[in-house]
């Protein structure tokens, strides 16, 4: 699936999917994100593939949403799955964010979205809606206080000011801080780590996560055991085990 607007790329097991509107700073339009959502049912739909990196072009990560578009009613909200198709999206893949240059507002909202955030050090991350009259409602206000300590959310969410990915780094927002221009190179490593491990488990790791914010202990840990006891049923325990005792590297099958 390619369109105008964003590119795919099959790279072994990953799929990078490309904002391509460096013309506008990869800003996110109603096109971006029916092309978004697009590449993350490609992800979804394939089980050869094992994870995601989502990155921009020339560069930019994304400036967040075109507001030029915003203003003559092109809103790039997916109902059910919100902002740019991603920030309410239930995926059960990995999402790795490759951030280099910026990564602004809604931008900035995609990539916490992603399960996992690489930046360049030189990149810079903000939610500046304020400055606008708005507020981060493509999942930045709930978010991030999740993300950092309250204190440093305020901090982004009430000046808009924005930080360098070092920053990020120190934050505990990224979790690989890269040299200038390396940062899709390094998601992409990434996420041939994760392909090494059972796709059931890792999507098991992020329905627990997705659901464990808030909710009481014992509901939590019930959860858990139910998770546990599917996975203990699967082929791919088995095979786990099995690869364990034979010394070679698992074949998963997602069964």
């Amino acid at each position: 699936m390619n369109n105008s607007d964003v590119r795919v790329q099959r790279i072994c097991s990953t799929l990078l999917i490309t904002i391509d509107r460096p013309q506008a700073r990869n800003a996110v339009n109603s096109a971006v994100a029916a092309g978004l959502t697009a590449a993350l049912d490609e992800l979804e739909g394939d089980s050869t593939l094992r994870a995601g990196v989502l990155a921009g072009a020339k560069g930019t990560f994304s400036a967040g949403m075109d507001l030029k578009a915003a203003l003559n009613g092109d809103l790039p909200v997916i109902p059910g799955r919100g902002f740019g198709g991603l920030t309410e999206a239930e995926l059960t893949k990995p999402l790795i964010a490759a951030v280099e240059g910026f990564a602004l507002g809604g931008g900035f909202e995609l990539a916490l979205g992603c399960d996992l955030i690489v930046a360049a050090e030189d990149a810079t991350l903000g939610l500046p809606e304020v400055k606008r009259g708005l507020i981060a409602a493509g999942g930045g206000v709930i978010r991030l206080p999740r993300r950092i300590p309250y204190h440093l959310a305020m901090e982004f969410l009430l000046t808009g000011e924005p930080v360098t990915g070092r920053r990020a780094g120190e934050l505990g927002l990224a979790n690989r801080v890269t040299a200038p221009g390396e940062a899709v190179a390094t998601a992409l490593t990434l996420a041939e780590e994760l392909a090494h491990n059972a796709p059931l488990a890792l999507a098991a790791v992020k329905n627990l996560l997705r659901h464990a914010d808030g909710t009481p202990e014992t509901d939590a840990f019930a959860a858990q055991r139910e998770a546990q006891d599917t996975l203990m049923a699967s082929a791919d325990v088995r095979e786990g085990m099995t690869a364990f005792a034979e010394r070679r590297a698992p074949r998963w099958t997602g069964k």
